[in-house]
């Protein structure tokens, strides 16, 4: 790794693409970061309504669903400012000029030192939400950094210290996870409407059942951690020259 541990930032900005996907990839160093006095804020671009295997489900009750459950993982994050829900229809998802207006009116509003997303770069990606919530961070805080792009949104703009990119093909950034796998561990544990799809867990977890799972997080945190020399990480691509 090229860098570990960014100096704790006074504010962060994650954007994932659906409840859940930025704690399954930065709960740990949000965790860190909160605990420490950062104040996290995140942006979820899509409504998570395609979340489900379940032909037969309400569709609307689980979008509310969801919402309830990142709220409550980021109160377990220690998550201090806002939780934003940009609203776009799971799995149509598009890095155009009205999400990117939007994503830079979010940026230029809570104004981070720090911003986290995914990498839309990353090879053969198969959710295409994921791809375009990439390109949305990117071309959001382009956007929101120069002041001829969107001038009718009526706000100062704003360049945020450093971008780090998790999922990526080729990190180079490490932040150091120890002491907060548990931390990530519970905020994902929110979750519940995710636990058949994404988490491998029953619909009722017995104590053993989550011990696995808190020890599951663990490992992959050990395994980043191994990749830096650290006893336990989460990894990013990191780009400061913005």
């Amino acid at each position: 790794m090229k860098s570990h541990d960014l100096a704790i930032p006074e504010r962060a900005l994650a954007i994932g693409a659906h409840p859940d996907d930025i704690e399954l990839n930065a709960g740990a160093t949000l965790a860190k970061w909160a605990a420490r006095g950062c104040e996290v804020s995140l942006l979820v671009c899509t409504d998570g309504s395609k979340g489900t295997w379940d032909p037969n489900a309400d569709l609307d009750k689980l979008v509310v669903v969801r919402q309830d459950e990142q709220r409550e993982s980021a109160r377990r994050l220690g998550a201090s400012d806002e939780v934003v829900f940009l609203g776009w229809v799971d799995g149509e998802l598009e890095s155009g000029p009205e999400p990117r207006r939007q994503v830079a009116s979010w940026i230029r509003t809570l104004r981070p030192t720090v911003v986290l997303g995914h990498d839309p770069w990353r090879r053969w990606r198969l959710h295409p939400d994921h791809r375009h919530a990439g390109w949305l961070t990117v071309d959001g805080i382009v956007a929101a950094r120069d002041p001829h792009f969107f001038p009718e949104l009526g706000l100062a703009p704003h360049r945020p210290d450093a971008l780090l990119l998790f999922e990526a093909d080729e990190p180079d950034h490490a932040e150091d996870a120890a002491g907060f796998e548990s931390a990530k561990a519970r905020a994902v544990e929110a979750f519940v409407s995710q636990y058949e799809t994404t988490l491998d867990l029953p619909p009722n977890p017995s104590h053993a059942d989550l011990a696995r799972f808190h020890a599951w997080v663990a490992d992959r945190l050990a395994q980043a951690g191994a990749e830096a020399g650290l006893a336990s990480a989460e990894l990013f691509k990191l780009i400061d020259d913005l």
